[in-house]
């Protein structure tokens, strides 16, 4: 109860209870016009110094000790108007912030409301009773209070860590969905427009080649024109955050499109052979296109080989798909820093899948595998 409007209630409410007090156990004109004087000075004291005593501490240093003198001064006149202990020891232990002074504060306010009943009584015995019970009492209500508001701000604190940290995971969760839609866009560019773009720089060297022999390239060109718009709608297709693969017929139907586009553009001889495939859910077939552009566009870029075999099935729980060339193969041990393979690895491992390849100068065999998951 540290709110100022509660200890206003407080106090103005133990101001009408000591008044009662003092009406009905008054006997003399003294008492009565003494222990109305303390009433006055307690109250005024509370609402010109109390209420800003917490945040001030010249305030609070000048309250605590009229605090005290008027509740001694109160005891003196009247034996009934020690009642205002009630609200002045709770008083010392939310005002003072240190345990220590609030303990001695206490004693000191025992000590002194002890005389003023011993003066009021000339009984030692009374008055030592009497506070000796209030200070025990008001000993562990000062206690519970202090260990109450530790907990608090404990509990204040650990929620402002807590808010802290989940900002801190908010800007890490921001920051891997960037990361991730970043890798996500440099996969797609990889295995779409950067692969057409090479299509369409390998057609454009070979309409030059014919050109300089003396040949129409008018099947070149249709071919590169083809090309072209292949590109600019993966490219639309990208940029407006659509999939930017054509899987219109279903995977098989997608793959042999493929396999026909880049035996157009290379002139290498280019089987498919996916016909027995199940229907898939969407993601499973566009990382099957993807595996197998990926691996017709490492045929076409480094195995110098004559032929291809694109080949997909399905096969206890799994499906796979494998491009096999006769090129002259790679070292696969040598460094690579192309970004083919390995984000086909990523994209594999996105849903469950593995890349296997084997390589030699007869020619290297990439298999993709993932899990098979049927279309609903």
């Amino acid at each position: 109860m540290t709110s100022n409007r509660w200890w206003n209630v407080a106090v103005s409410g133990i101001a009408v209870v000591l008044i009662a007090l003092l009406l009905v156990s008054s006997t003399t004109t003294e008492s009565l016009v003494g222990g109305m004087a303390c009433i006055a000075v307690f109250v005024l004291a509370w609402f010109t110094l109390g209420r800003i005593a917490q945040r001030n501490s010249a305030a609070l240093a000048a309250f605590i000790p009229v605090l005290i003198a008027t509740s001694a001064v109160a005891a003196g006149f009247e034996t009934a108007m020690a009642t205002i202990q009630c609200v002045a020891y709770p008083l010392i232990w939310v005002l003072i912030q240190s345990t220590r002074r609030a303990v001695v504060a206490n004693v000191i306010l025992a000590a002194a409301i002890g005389v003023g009943i011993y003066i009021n009584t000339g009984s030692a015995v009374v008055a030592i009773a009497i506070e000796a019970a209030s200070l025990v009492f008001s000993l562990a209500l000062g206690s519970w209070i202090t260990t109450i508001a530790n907990q608090s701000e404990e509990r204040l604190r650990l929620l402002d860590e807590l808010k802290t940290a989940q900002e801190k995971l908010s800007i890490l969760d921001r920051d891997a969905g960037v990361s991730s839609e970043r890798e996500r866009l440099a996969r797609e560019i990889h295995d779409t427009i950067a692969q057409d773009l090479t299509g369409l720089v390998m057609l454009a060297q070979r309409a030059q080649r014919e050109l300089s022999k003396g040949e129409s390239p008018s099947d070149t060109l249709g071919t590169l024109e083809e090309s072209a718009r292949t590109a600019l709608a993966e490219t639309r297709a990208l940029v407006a955050s659509g999939t930017p693969v054509a899987l219109n017929g279903g995977i098989s139907d997608a793959l042999d499109r493929l396999g026909e586009r880049i035996a157009r553009e290379t002139g290498l001889e280019i089987s498919v052979s996916a016909g027995d495939l199940p229907e898939l859910d969407r993601d499973t077939e566009v990382v099957l296109l993807r595996c197998a552009q990926e691996g017709l566009a490492n045929v076409r870029k480094h195995s110098a080989g004559r032929s291809a075999t694109v080949s997909a099935w399905a096969h206890n729980g799994s499906i796979a798909l494998r491009v096999t060339d006769d090129g002259t193969g790679f070292d696969q041990d040598a460094a690579t820093t192309g970004f083919g393979l390995n984000g086909m690895r990523g994209r594999l491992a996105l849903v469950g899948g593995a890349l296997d390849i084997s390589s030699s100068p007869a020619g290297t065999v990439l298999t993709a595998t993932l899990p098979l998951r049927v279309r609903a």
